[in-house]
């Protein structure tokens, strides 16, 4: 479902839209374009390019979305991340590295986030930190928050839960 949501995947049946428009019908280059500035993805883990700092991740998910750099260090400071700025991937732990796919989805003021199980590999502490992450997307940006989850913990935060058992709602 969040591919299908992201316009990564095509849908075998029927349209998906989003936001007025149905990404099938979308060309390549439109199709681009909605993922650098409508939606964001945070998948579970391998959000961040590694050879980068997490300044230089957000910074490039602003430069594809055809905005300026600027906004990176404040974003990565509201999430707690002020300190962190100049680590690569593999110096910051798993709830760092959520923040700052978050951030940069934050940075971008992503209309769409689409999450897929982020909280998973997180200890309690760095879940609580996501979820408050998650939540001050839509409450302070206005982003329309959309996760995946198997957790309970994660469910219980949602303001709406649909719950699919064997692809089919519940």
């Amino acid at each position: 479902m969040l591919l299908l949501a992201a316009g990564l995947e095509e849908p075998s049946a029927g349209e998906v839209r989003a936001f007025g428009q149905s990404l099938g019908r979308l060309r390549e280059d439109s199709l681009a374009t909605y993922r650098a500035t409508t939606s964001a993805t945070v998948f579970q883990s391998g959000n961040l390019w590694s050879m980068l700092s997490a300044r230089e991740n957000v910074e490039l998910s602003l430069r594809l979305a055809g905005l300026s750099a600027d906004p990176a260090r404040a974003a990565l400071a509201d999430f707690g991340l002020e300190q962190r700025v100049d680590h690569r991937p593999a110096a910051l732990s798993g709830g760092e590295q959520q923040r700052v796919a978050i951030a940069a989805a934050a940075a971008r003021r992503a209309p769409l986030l689409l999450a897929d199980e982020p909280t998973a590999e997180l200890d309690e502490g760095n879940e609580r930190l996501v979820l408050d992450a998650l939540r001050r997307l839509t409450g302070e940006y206005g982003s329309t928050v959309v996760v995946v989850t198997h957790s309970q913990q994660v469910a219980e935060a949602a303001d709406r839960v649909v719950e699919v058992r064997d692809g089919r709602v519940a």
